[in-house]
């Protein structure tokens, strides 16, 4: 995800968005502006961007521009995630499992849906803490309280009928696969 500002001329630095663009890159474009004229959002969003933001700005509307932009992004805009016997529904911030529910705490289905997105990649406990917490998470001398959210996680899944799917990478993180498909 990056984001775009206008320069100190006020124009769009048009080539950078167009070169992602132009190679389809896989990275979200909000564009993140003090002007709020409408041909400024047309020629923000024409050049490649898949957002607008004009300032000033709640950051919960950032935060849910962020989740819309990564939904269309990562899941093809579609609003239920599904792996295997797991359904994810982003917007009521449901879960199931063979169609049963799953209370899952806020921290553990933003985990759930971060370890999904970037699924049989190696995510670091940094990595994780940073983006369940954000830049909070400096605060903090150890990360292995990344382990109880991981543990508890699991438990809720496989209690559900879930198979298990997050892996141990010893030293590093986790990764979220079925196994032997590596």
């Amino acid at each position: 995800m990056c984001y775009r500002r206008y320069n100190s001329t006020g124009r769009f630095r048009a080539g950078y968005n167009q070169n992602l663009k132009k190679i389809n890159s896989p990275a979200g474009i909000i564009i993140i502006s003090a002007k709020n004229a409408l041909d400024d959002k047309i020629s923000g969003l024409g050049i490649g961007a898949d957002d607008y933001l004009a300032k000033p700005f709640h950051l919960a509307e950032l935060n849910a521009r962020l989740h819309s932009v990564i939904r269309r992004r990562k899941f093809d805009g579609n609003p239920v995630i599904e792996f295997n016997e797991i359904q994810i529904h982003l917007e009521g911030r449901k879960v199931s499992v063979k169609g049963a529910p799953l209370e899952l705490t806020k921290k553990e289905f933003d985990l759930l849906v971060y370890m999904i997105s970037n699924k049989k990649q190696v995510v670091t406990k940094e990595t994780i803490a940073e983006h369940l917490w954000g830049s909070q998470i400096d605060l903090v001398d150890s990360f292995e309280f990344i382990y109880s959210h991981i543990k508890n996680l699991r438990k809720k899944l496989n209690t559900a009928g879930a198979k298990n799917y997050i892996h141990s990478v010893y030293g590093i993180g986790y990764r979220f696969e079925e196994k032997g498909s590596i």
